[in-house]
């Protein structure tokens, strides 16, 4: 189990630190994908998205940290 924990953990790791700091990037990136299935989106006030999806990449960060913490306790 632990094989298949840390992998997906390192994956989430990476991506909240990809969108903490690139979160314009993330938002183009949505939006080609929404594109893409017919729908168009556009945030009512770019700023505020941007500081949302920054927050958004922190917390998973977090997240992923205190599942390493959480595993490391586990296995003691």
């Amino acid at each position: 189990m632990l094989t298949i924990q840390i992998p997906v953990i390192l994956l989430s790791m990476l991506t909240g630190l990809f969108v903490f700091f690139n979160p314009s990037r993330v938002i183009e990136i949505q939006k080609k994908f929404y594109a893409l299935i017919n729908w168009r989106i556009e945030p009512i006030s770019m700023p505020k998205e941007i500081r949302n999806t920054r927050i958004m990449g922190a917390v998973l960060v977090l997240t992923a940290v205190l599942a390493v913490i959480y595993i490391l306790f586990k296995i003691k």
